[in-house]
C-alpha cells in the first residue's frame, strides 16, 4: 500500500474514508467510485465496530491506531482480489446476516431466487425439505426462518463448511429445526422422504476462465467436472429415490446450462419442468416435479 499517507497521527474518520475510497478505486478492487465508496464505509465501520451510518455523524473523530492498521490491512486484501465478504467475515442473505469464511462460497443475491421458488412450491404446513450442498447454510436457514413448520435437512461434503453452517444455525436459534449432515451429494439423506429438495451445487466446468476471478473461493464448491453438469446430474438421479410423489426438485445452474438441465430432468422422468430466470433475465433455476415411476 504505497499510497498510505504518512500522517503524524492516525487520521480522522473523514481522512481514512477518503483514503480507502481513493485506494480502492485506483486499485480496481471495486467496479466504480460508488461501489468503492460503499466498500470503504463498510470496511471502516468494521474497523471501528460501528455502523456505516454513524461514520458520517462524527467525521472529525481520530481513529485509534489499531483501527487504522486494520483498515489498511483490509484494503490491501481487497486490492489482492479477496471478496469483501471474507474480509468482513459477515454477509447478508435474504434477511439474515451470516458468518462467511473461505471454507464456503459467498452467498449471491441470485441464489435468493431458490428460496423464493421453494416457498412458492410448498405452503406453511409441515413438510420435510432438504438442501444439498448447504455451504454457509444460507438457503436452508432462510427457509427455516420463513417456514417454522418445516423440518429441514442440510448436507455438505466439506466438514469446514458444515462448521460455518452450524455456527450460523445456532446463532439464529434454528438448531431444533435444521439438521446438518456430512456426505457426498444425496447420500446423507438415504431413507428420507422429502417434499422438496433444493440445491445450488458446483456447476462450473474445469478450465472455465471465470475460475480466475473466483480463485479465493473454495474450488470444491465451484467445479463439478469437465462439463460442469456432473453433480447436477447425480443429484437429479439420486433425488428420485428420496422425493415423495408430487415432490419438487429445485436446481440452481449456470447461465448457459438451462436447456441442458431442463432436458436432463425430462429424461429422468420429472414433470412440470420449468427453467426460471434470475433478475438479470438469465436462466438460473430449473424446477421439476417427481410423480414416481421410472
Amino acid at each position: 500500500l504505497g499510497l498510505v499517507p504518512q500522517w503524524a497521527a492516525p487520521p480522522t474518520v473523514a481522512q481514512a474514508l477518503a483514503w480507502a475510497q481513493q485506494t480502492l478505486t485506483a486499485g480496481s478492487a471495486a467496479s466504480g467510485s460508488s461501489e468503492a465508496a460503499l466498500e470503504a464505509r463498510l470496511l471502516l465501520a468494521h474497523a471501528l465496530d460501528s455502523s456505516p451510518a454513524r461514520l458520517l455523524a462524527h467525521p472529525e473523530t481520530p481513529l485509534a491506531t489499531h483501527a487504522w492498521e486494520h483498515l489498511q490491512g483490509w484494503v490491501a486484501r481487497r486490492l489482492a482480489g479477496e471478496p469483501l465478504a471474507y474480509v468482513l467475515g459477515r454477509w447478508g442473505f435474504w434477511d439474515l446476516e451470516l458468518l462467511v469464511t473461505p471454507a464456503v462460497l459467498v452467498p449471491r443475491p441470485e441464489t435468493e431466487h431458490l428460496v423464493e421458488l421453494a416457498l412458492e412450491r410448498l405452503g406453511p404446513g409441515p413438510a420435510t425439505v432438504a438442501e444439498v450442498g448447504t455451504g454457509s447454510g444460507a438457503v436452508a436457514l432462510a427457509l427455516a426462518r420463513e417456514r417454522p413448520a418445516w423440518r429441514i435437512l442440510a448436507t455438505d461434503l466439506c466438514p469446514q463448511a458444515l462448521a460455518v453452517a452450524r455456527e450460523n444455525r445456532d446463532a439464529l436459534g434454528l438448531a431444533a429445526r435444521v439438521s446438518l449432515l456430512q456426505g457426498d451429494a444425496c447420500a446423507p439423506l438415504a431413507g428420507e422422504r422429502l417434499d422438496l429438495l433444493v440445491t445450488n451445487p458446483p456447476y462450473v466446468a474445469e478450465g472455465d476462465p471465470c475460475l480466475e476471478a473466483l480463485r479465493h473461493e473454495p474450488r470444491m464448491a465451484l467445479v463439478a467436472g469437465p462439463t460442469g453438469l456432473e453433480l447436477i446430474g447425480r443429484i437429479a438421479r439420486q433425488a428420485r429415490a428420496l422425493l415423495r410423489p408430487g415432490g419438487w426438485l429445485l436446481l440452481e445452474h449456470g447461465a448457459g446450462q438451462g436447456r441442458a438441465v431442463a432436458a436432463l430432468l425430462r429424461r429422468l422422468g420429472y414433470r412440470e419442468v420449468v427453467d426460471h430466470p434470475d433478475l438479470a433475465g438469465r436462466p438460473r433455476v430449473a424446477v421439476g416435479r417427481w410423480e414416481g415411476g421410472r
